[in-house]
């Protein structure tokens, strides 16, 4: 029978596979360092974006930091100035309650008293004085209590000095306008 030796056809055909395998596999090898090339590329390029993104917006916030900083400041000053318009309106208010106070102060005094100090702390005053009988500074406190702009607090003192009683009062200035809003609500 003849023989046929196929032994170097397949050893060859064996080296061509490996010489394949050995390319596909650098290809493959190549391709996989590529793409890897490429990715860490693209993450870097990535964390780039995001460090400048991160570096704008810590630029902006800084900006509103200031600009929170800015109105803070400017409602403090908003507060002051509305607190000193408060003040200024109250004593536009009140300008004339010391003209009234002393109105109600002179016609409410009956005849035969007579008025020796008057002290005001605040709305609170008071009132000494000279009456010819306790019946006059009696009078003098219903006068008073009729008063829109005065209100009794207390008789302090009544002492008997030579035919006059020496009395001292104690009483509150109001303002007729503070008392109708505030029963008003």
């Amino acid at each position: 029978m003849p023989r046929i030796n196929l032994l170097p056809w397949r050893a060859e055909k064996l080296r061509e596979q490996q010489v394949a395998f050995g390319i596909a596999a650098a290809v493959v090898v190549g391709v996989g360092a590529l793409i890897v090339f490429i990715a860490m590329q693209l993450a870097d390029g990535m964390i780039e974006h995001q460090r400048a993104r991160n570096n704008y917006l810590q630029a902006e916030i800084r900006i509103l930091d200031n600009r929170i900083a800015e109105i803070r400041d400017l409602e403090q000053r908003k507060a002051a100035l509305l607190a000193r318009m408060n003040v200024i309106e109250r004593l536009q208010a009140s300008r004339p309650e010391i003209v009234h106070l002393f109105d109600e102060l002179v016609t409410t005094i009956p005849d035969g008293v007579h008025l020796t100090a008057i002290e005001q702390r605040t709305n609170a005053l008071e009132i000494k004085g000279i009456a010819q009988s306790s019946a006059r500074v009696s009078a003098y406190m219903r006068a008073i209590e009729g008063s829109p702009y005065l209100r009794i607090g207390r008789l302090d003192v009544i002492q008997a000095r030579d035919r006059a009683q020496e009395f001292t009062l104690r009483a509150q200035q109001i303002s007729p306008t503070a008392t109708t809003e505030g029963g008003g609500q």
